[in-house]
């Protein structure tokens, strides 16, 4: 399975809402905050600049976009609903963000910078985000994630998400938060 559990899965500090701040597995200091809580005074300009420098062998299901409008416009609606970012001193590294299609009921996005994969901070930030949306009357979470991608399809499995439905490409997960970190 996933080995990038920091701390253990399910535990207290897993599930913790932001803000929070923990060290990495790289002995990085990390922060995670809700969007808008930021440490610098345009975290939107922040996010545009982890996604210019955002790898294309990262990208999934295109996304995030590598055209300017479209990534604005695509940036705009990630901003929304309930947004999460991880940050290392005053540079945005990843985003979470539960995306409101009915209330109660969110769709789940995340981005990591590649320089920061097998660290923990995806992990952190995951749980960070599906508490913070626990705490704000969230529900019911799904997400899209391609089938070959199995290290991302592992560690949804192991933070509690269920296989919804499966086809040539990708995969749909769900998880109800009242389960999550129980």
């Amino acid at each position: 399975m996933y080995g990038g559990h920091f701390p253990e899965l399910g535990t207290e500090a897993g599930t913790q809402p932001p803000p929070l701040s923990f060290r990495d597995a790289k002995g990085r200091d990390i922060e995670v905050r809700a969007y808008g809580d930021g440490p610098v005074d345009s975290e939107y300009d922040a996010l545009l600049a982890m996604y210019h420098d955002f790898d294309s062998a990262h990208r999934s299901l295109g996304i995030p976009p590598v055209r300017e409008t479209r990534l604005q416009e695509w940036l705009d609606v990630m901003v929304s609903d309930y947004c999460v970012l991880a940050w290392h001193d005053d540079r945005a590294v990843g985003q979470a963000v539960l995306i409101e299609e009915e209330p109660g009921r969110c769709e789940l996005a995340i981005f990591l910078h590649q320089d920061y994969h097998s660290a923990g901070i995806g992990t952190r930030l995951l749980e960070a985000t599906l508490s913070y949306g626990r705490e704000h009357g969230v529900e019911y979470v799904w997400l899209l994630v391609e089938r070959e991608n199995r290290r991302a399809v592992n560690l949804y499995n192991d933070v509690g998400f269920s296989v919804v439905e499966t086809t040539n490409y990708d995969i749909t997960m769900a998880l109800t938060l009242a389960d999550f970190g129980r």
